[in-house]
């Protein structure tokens, strides 16, 4: 077993609060854009359509921009954190484990698979 030392423990915690910090400004961003992309349609909607304006109220609007923004704001978060756990854990895993190449087993591929111009009916 592995001894853990406080310097070690300190180390971790700033990784994640940089990652923490990371992808609630991914979030935020993604949010931002969200805000807008569903403002925009919505608003105009109200103002051009008669069924909109005579069914959204004004609670309905902020509802539907605010849902978009705030589901925006948790997948962006989400895939930034997932994505810097998975470059992370790849960055701390041993040596033997990093090599991801497929290295096979030397038999040849079926005929299926072989690029074109390969196959070889006749050995003359």
């Amino acid at each position: 077993c592995r001894q853990v030392t406080r310097a070690y423990l300190d180390q971790k915690l700033a990784l994640a609060k940089r990652c923490s910090r990371e992808a609630t400004l991914a979030g935020a961003k993604a949010a931002a854009v969200a805000t807008v992309a569903s403002a925009v349609p919505t608003l105009a909607s109200v103002r051009m359509l008669p069924w909109a304006k005579a069914n959204i109220n004004p609670t309905g609007q902020a509802l539907i921009i605010c849902t978009a923004a705030g589901m925006a704001y948790f997948v962006a978060a989400d895939k930034k954190i997932l994505s810097l756990a998975r470059r992370h854990s790849f960055e701390n895993a041993p040596e033997h484990l990093k090599n991801t190449s497929f290295q096979g087993t030397g038999r040849p591929h079926p005929a299926f698979f072989r690029p074109r111009g390969t196959l070889n009916f006749h050995s003359d």
